[in-house]
């Protein structure tokens, strides 16, 4: 991983803190290289038959429609969540995060047409991201949960309008999206630039950044095999867009824990992971069963991929993770 430029941000915060973000959000962004790596030659053979831009040109005269249809799908499943929660719903403007929706799938949808590979999106995407993230987050951090949902609804009816030959190429960039939305990555930038570059904590992360998908891709295969009947809101855990949430999760519960090892403190798993988890999963269907399966394998995952004097750093934080998601507080009969 590169993060060179790190060391320098106590020195000048400004431009350098830029530059450092910049190698984090790349460090971040090489994770998709890897699987994209064996299909350079097939990127070469869409570019020279035109499918992808046929294909971005045909969706794009959709957005509008579905960047509608997929607030609809959002208010439907979350609309008792403002009452629950008591969320002002004039922090949620239905027209301005359709707006942003619509603007950020036309940048993908045009990265995707001109072939840019998905990496290269991330780093070009993520301040847009970010800042529509900071946007409705910064009166009331659960506001998100609208926003992702919003995003992620998006992102599957455009790809349930794409050729399934294409698909998996197309989710690629959506899951950039997913990712920054979901993800609290420029706050883990911010917090990464306040550090040396061989700070203890920030070599502890480092050490895990590259594992993010790995550990994962390992967890939910483990709970496919431990939960082979599972049926959530949308599906059974081992359909295809399920796994691909559940991923997208178990990164996401990841970078949290990164964040309050950077920040030395546990506040973006109170103020933010955990009112948005028990926003979406009762209304998802997910069990808190499996919630704490995926929490315990995680915990197992950091525990045999770090010295044992790097995983301390995360055991405070792993273990207040734990209790708020424990029986105790959160027992499946009162999903």
């Amino acid at each position: 991983m590169e993060l060179q430029n790190i060391s320098f941000l106590s020195e000048e915060v400004g431009e350098l803190e830029t530059a450092a973000n910049q190698s984090f959000s790349e460090a971040w962004a090489k994770k998709y290289l890897r699987k994209l790596a064996e299909q350079d030659d097939r990127v070469e053979v869409i570019k020279r038959s035109g499918i992808a831009t046929e294909i971005a040109r045909t969706l794009m005269q959709t957005l509008r429609t579905t960047s509608i249809q997929a607030w609809t799908k959002t208010e439907a499943l979350l609309s008792q969540e403002v009452i629950r929660h008591q969320i002002d719903p004039q922090l949620i403007d239905p027209w301005a995060v359709t707006k942003d929706a619509h603007q950020i799938y036309q940048t993908a949808l045009s990265a995707y047409a001109e072939q840019i590979p998905p990496p290269k999106f991330s780093t070009w995407i993520a301040k847009d991201l970010g800042n529509i993230r900071q946007k409705y987050m910064a009166d009331d951090s659960r506001a998100i949960g609208f926003i992702s949902m919003q995003f992620h609804y998006s992102g599957q009816m455009l790809l349930n309008l794409t050729p399934p030959a294409q698909q998996s190429s197309l989710s690629a960039y959506f899951k950039v999206i997913d990712d920054h939305l979901y993800m609290p990555l420029q706050r883990a930038y911010q917090a990464a630039a306040q550090y040396a570059y061989d700070a203890p904590p920030l070599q502890a992360v480092q050490q895990l950044l590259p594992l993010c998908s790995e550990i994962a891709i390992k967890i939910v295969e483990q709970a496919m095999q431990l939960y082979p009947n599972y049926h959530c809101y949308t599906g059974r855990l081992d359909d295809t867009n399920i796994q691909i949430s559940s991923l997208r999760d178990i990164e996401m519960f990841q970078v949290y824990l990164w964040v309050c090892v950077l920040e030395n403190n546990i506040s973006a798993v109170q103020q933010e992971l955990f009112p948005l988890c028990i926003m979406l999963y009762p209304r998802l269907k997910v069990r808190w069963e499996l919630v704490r399966h995926l929490i315990h394998s995680l915990g197992t995952e950091i525990r045999s991929r770090l010295e044992p004097q790097q995983a301390a750093y995360f055991l405070p934080y792993y273990k207040s993770l734990w209790a708020m998601f424990s029986p105790q507080v959160l027992p499946d009969s009162k999903l």
